[in-house]
């Protein structure tokens, strides 16, 4: 199995769980003498199925994302750096839009309010940091339809 089949499985498997927890829930408590819609022991074994499931591919993820390599760098490590460039994109961005408000004044005796950065530095930065996490998820999609899942 591709790693990328594997991830999409999980996906899935998360949004069961989901699925049967609400469906447990809506048939744990009738009314007396009703019978619920499904039998919650029933939902159950495939909750468990399920969550079993989901613990073996998220190991088997995590082993081949640790394992595998690209351009020397483990996935485990293009992940983090990616996680970490869109916290750093988020807060540029946000301080570009902060730094290039301007503030009206109604006379010229108000306070003039300025930037203190250079915004257009740091719209370059947030751009150039943008740029570097699609290509590091355009590499981390590539190697995950092209990486079997180690198991």
């Amino acid at each position: 199995m591709k790693l990328a089949v594997a991830l999409q499985e999980r996906a899935d498997l998360n949004i069961k769980i989901g699925d049967l927890k609400a469906r447990i829930n809506r048939n744990v408590l009738v009314q007396e003498g009703e019978k619920p819609t499904e039998d919650p022991k029933d939902l159950k074994k495939e909750l468990d199925a399920c969550i079993n499931r989901l613990e073996y591919l998220i190991a088997a993820i995590n082993k081949t994302n640790c394992e595998t390599k690209v351009d020397g760098k483990s996935i485990t490590e293009l992940l983090a750096r990616k996680d970490a460039l869109e916290v750093k994109s988020a807060a540029y961005r946000d301080i570009v839009y902060v730094g290039s408000s301007n503030t009206d004044r109604a006379r010229n005796t108000e306070i003039k309010i300025v930037s203190v950065i250079n915004v257009k530095s740091w719209q370059k930065e947030a751009d150039e940091t943008a740029k570097e996490i699609r290509l590091i998820d355009n590499k981390i999609q590539e190697t995950n339809w092209t990486t079997e899942l180690i198991e």
